[in-house]
C-alpha cells in the first residue's frame, strides 16, 4: 500500500486514529496513536519520541528517536469500533539525522535479508505455527477445557474464540493455513501461510496482539508463555524456512533422496552449527528452558531428520508435487522477538552456505531414547539447559554479534543476565514444600 492509498483508505473507511507500532529488543509491542489529520505529514517526516524509556534502546542522554511509519503495513484493526475506526502501521526507527537506528529489531532483519540478496537470493520466506493457551484470567493458569490434540468436541470450549481470531487475522491481511486444538489442555494453534520474513515478523507481532484482544473480548486470557503448565507440553513456534532464487525454492533437488539441494544442506548445516548460540534469541526467557526438556515434544538435541520430530530441524515430506522443500526448525517459542529470531536463523543458514558447511547424517532414532553416553558417542549436542547457560554461549558468539550488531548484542546479554540472576536467587514453593520439612 502506497502513501496515497493509505490516505484514501483513511477517508473511505472513516479512520480517526492510527496506532504506530514497533518492537523493543525483547519483542514486546510498543505503540502510540496519532489522529488521521496528522498522517500525511508523519508519513513523510516520522514522529519523534523518547527512546530512553524503551527496553534496550538508548540511554537518557541520547534518547531522541524518530518512528517512521511503513505505509505497506497499514491495516484497520477489526476488533476496534468501525466508526471512527482505528488502524495501525509498523514503524522503522530512525535517528534524528534520518539514519537507521542500530537498536531497531526491524532494521536488524532488513540488514540480514539484504545480505541474502547480495548472495543471489530473491527472498527468505517463513511460515510459523505459534501455540498458545487460553486461561480463565492472568492470575493463575486455569484451563478452559481438558481437550487434546485435534479435539473437536465440547471439550474445546474456545472454538468460537479461535474462529473469531482467524476471521480477525484474515481481515488484517494475514493468510491463515489452519487452526486446531493442541495437545495440552486449553492449548491452541493457528498456523500462518508463508511470506517474506519481514512481513512474517510483522504478522507474528500482530498475531499475538489479535489473539490476546479477541480472548479479552470473551473474558479469557491468552498467553504465549513457553511453559505455563507443569507436566504438560509447552508453547512452541515451529518455523518453516525457504530461500528463493529466480522465483523458486533454492532448497529443491528432486534427484536427492531427501529432496535437498546443496544450498539446503549447507543452510541446515549452518543452523545446526550455530544452534546453541541462537538459543538466547530463539528461547530468550527463563521459562523457555522449562519447555526445552526431553519428553514434552520440544526438541533439545542438535540434529536433523526427515521424519524424526525429536531433532531440532526436520525436513517435512511434501505431499503436493509443486510444494517447495521447507526446512522446519522446531525449538523457537512464540514469546521470542520474531525480527531477531528470523534474522539469526537466516544469518546462521547463510553462514553455512558461504562457508560450504557439510551436513551431518540425519538421525532417525528417537533421540529421547538414547542414553547420554550414546548421544556423546555419535556427537549429538544438546541445546542449553537454562537461560544462564544460553546467555553465556550467546555472549561469546561471533554470529550473534555480527547479526544483531554491538548495541543489541550487548544490551540483550545485559538484560538476560539480569533476568537469570533475579530468577536463580528466588526460593520456590517446590523447594519449600520438598525440603523445609526435612532439612
Amino acid at each position: 500500500m502506497t502513501k496515497d492509498a493509505v490516505l484514501t483508505q483513511i477517508r473511505e473507511r472513516d479512520v480517526k486514529f492510527i496506532r504506530l507500532w514497533f518492537s523493543d529488543i525483547l519483542g514486546r509491542l510498543k505503540s502510540f496513536a496519532i489522529t488521521s489529520d496528522q498522517v500525511e505529514v508523519i508519513l513523510e517526516r516520522g514522529v519523534g519520541f523518547d527512546g530512553s524509556s524503551i527496553t534496550g534502546f538508548h540511554a537518557i542522554e541520547e534518547s531522541d528517536m524518530v518512528a517512521l511509519p511503513d505505509p505497506t503495513t497499514f491495516q484497520i484493526l477489526p476488533y476496534r469500533p468501525q466508526e471512527q475506526a482505528v488502524a495501525r502501521m509498523f514503524c522503522d526507527i530512525k535517528l534524528p539525522n534520518g539514519a537507521p537506528y542500530e537498536g531497531d529489531p526491524r532494521y536488524v532483519l532488513r540488514r540480514v535479508m539484504e545480505r541474502a540478496t547480495s548472495l543471489g537470493f530473491d527472498d527468505f520466506h517463513v511460515a510459523v505455527e505459534p501455540e498458545f493457551f487460553y486461561f480463565c484470567d492472568n492470575t493463575a493458569p486455569t484451563p478452559l477445557d481438558r481437550g487434546g490434540y485435534f479435539d473437536l468436541t465440547t471439550l474445546d470450549a474456545a472454538s468460537d474464540v479461535r474462529r473469531e481470531t482467524v476471521i480477525a487475522l484474515e481481515a488484517m491481511g494475514i493468510s491463515v493455513a489452519s487452526s486446531h486444538h493442541e495437545a495440552g489442555p486449553s492449548q491452541h494453534e493457528i498456523d500462518m501461510h508463508d511470506t517474506s520474513a519481514l512481513a512474517m515478523a510483522d504478522n507474528v507481532m500482530t498475531y499475538r496482539t489479535v489473539v490476546k484482544e479477541v480472548a479479552h473480548k470473551h473474558g479469557y486470557y491468552a498467553t504465549f508463555m513457553p511453559k505455563p503448565l507443569a507436566g504438560e507440553n509447552g508453547n512452541g513456534m515451529h518455523t518453516h524456512q525457504t530461500l528463493l532464487r529466480g522465483g523458486v525454492s533454492a532448497f529443491d533437488d528432486p534427484a536427492d533422496r531427501a529432496g535437498l539441494s546443496d544450498t539446503a544442506k549447507q543452510f541446515i548445516a549452518g543452523q545446526l552449527r550455530h544452534a546453541r548460540e541462537m538459543s538466547p534469541v530463539l528461547n530468550q526467557w527463563v521459562n523457555s528452558y522449562k519447555r526445552l526438556v526431553p519428553g514434552f515434544e520440544a526438541p533439545v538435541y542438535v540434529a536433523w531428520s526427515t521424519r524424526n520430530r525429536s531433532a531440532i530441524i526436520r525436513v517435512p515430506s511434501q505431499h503436493l508435487k509443486d510444494e517447495p522443500t521447507r526446512v522446519e526448525i522446531r525449538c523457537p517459542d512464540p514469546a521470542c522477538n520474531p525480527y531477531l529470531s528470523f534474522a539469526v536463523l537466516l544469518a546462521a543458514g547463510l553462514d553455512g552456505i558461504e562457508n560450504g558447511y557439510e551436513l551431518p547424517a540425519q538421525l532417525e532414532p528417537n533421540l529421547y531414547d538414547l542414553r547420554t553416553d550414546e548421544r556423546h558417542r555419535v556427537g549429538i549436542e544438546a541445546l542449553p539447559e537454562s537461560l544462564g547457560e544460553a546467555v553465556e554461549v550467546g555472549a561469546e558468539s561471533e554470529l550473534l554479534l555480527r547479526t544483531l550488531g554491538e548495541h543489541i548484542h550487548a544490551r540483550l546479554c545485559e538484560i538476560k543476565r539480569r533476568e537469570w540472576n533475579e530468577y536463580r536467587t528466588q526460593v520456590t514453593a517446590y523447594e519449600i514444600d520438598r525440603d523445609l520439612p526435612t532439612m
